[in-house]
Parts: structure tokens; C-alpha cells; sequence
């Protein structure tokens, strides 16, 4: 694969840099083609991507499933070796940073795990979970408000000072990203002038300090109780839903037959697809509601309405887990993007210094008002990342945690998308005055 890649880049390098060129201009242009060519990844396409992932998920479940190998994952959750794995793979070469697979897994297939996964739950025992969900939450949102500008002034001195200006600004998109998403970061980069130059390292920031705190987040989902236990967390609530998901999934079980399985896949593919076209011709609500963000919203519309009725007992049939294969299959996409090695660039440095800080005073703070609440860790870590990480992986964080929950990651990640500029506003307000002070 490598040396067709090389026989079609080297023509196509060599014609670009002179069409009458000398025979020596070419020879000198090739080295450097074949030295392209050497750093593409060993498998591109699609497909193959796909059934490396798939393989990958399926060796892990099946360690998961053995009796000696299985005792790794009481050590480190199977979902922190499902996220990172894939970004081992695809930092060394295996697989490519970016491939249409990563898309297309995000607009069609997490959509769809969506619908399957609120279609399975009980939104009586949901709303349930009330104040420790929302003030969390909200907590969430507040630290990190706070968290940004304390960050700056403790690093201001790893930032050059003709760079401050354009720092400032480009961690006010930031902000926007990590109180909402995407679409929240474009409206704070405008709002506070942020230049495209600087968005490239806040990217990297963005993406190497939240996955790190995501990490974090899925390991203490393989520990939560002995974590709830040492501050005497009340889990009554959390423990009434899993209870009842427990009891619901005994009383609907049967074996599963091919008119169910299709049911279940044209439901969640044909529910991902209409949403998606809808979400070209509906139009925006202000600045949040648009896009992607349509899509998050009509899927879990569709599949909170389907919790009540006679849908619901597709559970019995596996729902949930087929839903679930999905949303494996995106978080090993997200870890295959994440680039590790651009945050050793020197460049970089000062920005990704701010960033940690600011996460780790997050961090604190969030665990500081968890103690105080007496809550579950549940609600850390998805009042956490429905702010920073949104629809994309709050659901994921919650549903490590137990299935039956991902959509209180879903409710609480739209939640995010409406607070996201107004919060971004005032944390880049702040961020302006450290940095031009």
C-alpha cells in the first residue's frame, strides 16, 4: 500500500514543483516525496480503519470476559483502554489521525446510540436524580468561569508578552468549547476576536487536556463506590435507577430474533438520518440550537417519546447494546484523533500550561463541592463533561458508569450548548482584564 502510495506521490510532486524541470530540480524534489510518503499511516481506508477498531473492541471484551485477563480491567476500566489504544495506534502509524470513519461515526452513529439508549430509559426514575444532576452541573460551569482567568495569571509569566493579546482571546474560545461545544467555541472566538492562527494551539489544548481529564473521569467509574464510600455519599437515588433498569431488563428479556435486531438498527439509523435531514432545514434557535446540536435534540426527543411506549420493550431484545457497540465505536474514534505529540511543541507550551491549570482548578473545585453535597462521583464526572466535551462525551462518561444513564449525559449536554456563550462572555471578560493587565 505504501509503494503504490509512493509511485503516485512522487510523479505528482515532482510536476507540481516544475513542469520543465532540470533532471537534477526532480531528483532533489523526491526525497522529500518519498519522505511524505513514509509518514502516511499504514492503513487508510475507511473500512479498514473500521474493522481494526471493531477487532480491537472485540479482543478487549473478550479479555474482559476471561478470568485472568480480566483482572486488568479492576485495575484500569475497559473504556480508559478503548479510548487510548486507539491514539497508540494512531500516533505510531497504524491508522490516520483523520479518516472519514471518525466522521461519519459521530453524525450517524452516535445519533443513533442516542435514540436506542433514551429509548431504554426510565425518565420517571431519572428526574429523580434532581438537585446533586443540576447543581453539579452548574458547578461545572461556574469553575470553570473562574478556573480560566486564575489560570492565566499563575502562567502569565510561560506566555510571551507580545503574545498575551492573542492569548487571551484564544483562550475565550476555549472557554466556549468547554462550557458547551464546537459551535459555542466559533461564537466566543468572534465575540472576543480571536485570529485563526491561535486557534490551531488552543485546539491542541483543548484536545490534550480533556482527554487527559476524561481518562480520569472513566477511572473513577470502575471505582465509584469505594470512592462514594469514603465521604458517606448518599447513592440512594442513583442506586433506585439501576435497580429499575436491573428489574425492567428481567421482566422484558427474551431471545433475540432477526425481526427485532432489524427493528432496533432501522430504528436507530433511519431515527439518525431524519434527524440529521432536519437539521439542514430546521432553523437556529439564537446561537445555540443549530447544526449538530439540532440533531442531539430531535434524537433524544424521538427516543424519550419511544420510553413510553410499547418501543420500550425492545430492550428485552438488546436496545441498549446495540447502542452501546456504538458509542464504544466512537470513543475509540476520539482517541484516534488525539495528537499527543503537538503538545511538546515549544510553541506550545505557555497555552498548554494555562490549560492544565485551569483544568486542575476545575478539577478541585468540582470535588471540593461534591464532598460538601455528599453526592455521588456520577455527578463530577458527567456535570463535568457535559460542559467540556458535550453530546460528543457525556453520554460516553455516563454510560460508564451505568447505561441507563447516558441520557442524563444527553440532557445535561444540551443544558450546555444554551449556557455556553453566556458563560464564555463573562470568563472572557475576566480573561481580558489578566491579560492586559
Amino acid at each position: 500500500m505504501r509503494q503504490e502510495a509512493t509511485q503516485e506521490a512522487v510523479p505528482k510532486v515532482a510536476a507540481d514543483a516544475a513542469p520543465q524541470a532540470a533532471p537534477d530540480a526532480v531528483l532533489e524534489v523526491i526525497p522529500e516525496a518519498v519522505a511524505d510518503v513514509a509518514q502516511l499511516p499504514l492503513l487508510t481506508d475507511p473500512m479498514q480503519v473500521l474493522a481494526v477498531l471493531l477487532g480491537f473492541l472485540g479482543v478487549l471484551f473478550w479479555m474482559n470476559s476471561h478470568e485472568r485477563y480480566g483482572r486488568i480491567f479492576k485495575v484500569l476500566p475497559l473504556l480508559v483502554f478503548a479510548y487510548f489504544v486507539p491514539t497508540v495506534f494512531s500516533n505510531l502509524g497504524l491508522i490516520p489521525l483523520q479518516s472519514e470513519l471518525y466522521t461519519f461515526v459521530k453524525k450517524y452513529l452516535l445519533p443513533a446510540s442516542l435514540l436506542l439508549l433514551t429509548m431504554s430509559v426510565d425518565v420517571p426514575a431519572i428526574m429523580k436524580l434532581g438537585r446533586n444532576a443540576v447543581v453539579l452541573f452548574l458547578g461545572a460551569t461556574a469553575t470553570i468561569v473562574i478556573g480560566g482567568p486564575l489560570a492565566l495569571l499563575v502562567c502569565k509569566g510561560l506566555i510571551p508578552e507580545d503574545m498575551m493579546d492573542e492569548a487571551w482571546r484564544g483562550l475565550s474560545a476555549l472557554s466556549g468549547s468547554w462550557i458547551g461545544g464546537t459551535a459555542n467555541m466559533v461564537v466566543l472566538q468572534e465575540h472576543a476576536g480571536a485570529s485563526e492562527a491561535i486557534l490551531g494551539p488552543i485546539i491542541v489544548v483543548d484536545v490534550a487536556v480533556a482527554n487527559v481529564w476524561m481518562a480520569f473521569l472513566l477511572w473513577y467509574a470502575g471505582r465509584e463506590k469505594m470512592i462514594d464510600e469514603r465521604i458517606d455519599a448518599d447513592r440512594a437515588t442513583l442506586d433506585e435507577v439501576r435497580d429499575r433498569v436491573a428489574e425492567y431488563e428481567a421482566e422484558v428479556a427474551r431471545p433475540t430474533d432477526l425481526g427485532a435486531l432489524l427493528m432496533i438498527c432501522g430504528l436507530a439509523i433511519g431515527g439518525a438520518v431524519l434527524a440529521t435531514y432536519l437539521a439542514t432545514i430546521l432553523p437556529p434557535i439564537g446561537k445555540f440550537i443549530s447544526g449538530f446540536t439540532w440533531v442531539v435534540v430531535l434524537v433524544s426527543f424521538v427516543g424519550i417519546a419511544l420510553s413510553f411506549t410499547k418501543m420500550r420493550t425492545l430492550e428485552g431484545a438488546g436496545a441498549s447494546k446495540v447502542g452501546s457497540v456504538f458509542l464504544y465505536l466512537l470513543v475509540t474514534t476520539i482517541g484516534a484523533k488525539a495528537e499527543f505529540s503537538e503538545v511538546l511543541d515549544p510553541k506550545n507550551t505557555g497555552l498548554v500550561a494555562v490549560g492544565a491549570v485551569w483544568m486542575f482548578f476545575h478539577a478541585i473545585l468540582m470535588l471540593g463541592l461534591r464532598r460538601l453535597m455528599k453526592a455521588p462521583i456520577f455527578f463530577v464526572a458527567v456535570g463535568s463533561k457535559a460542559n467540556i466535551g458535550g453530546a460528543a462525551s457525556a453520554p460516553i462518561v455516563a454510560s460508564a458508569f451505568h447505561p441507563a444513564l447516558a441520557p442524563v449525559g444527553v440532557l445535561l449536554a444540551v443544558a450546555g450548548y444554551v449556557l455556553g456563550t453566556f458563560a464564555g462572555i463573562a470568563c472572557s471578560f475576566l480573561l481580558e482584564i489578566v491579560g492586559s493587565g
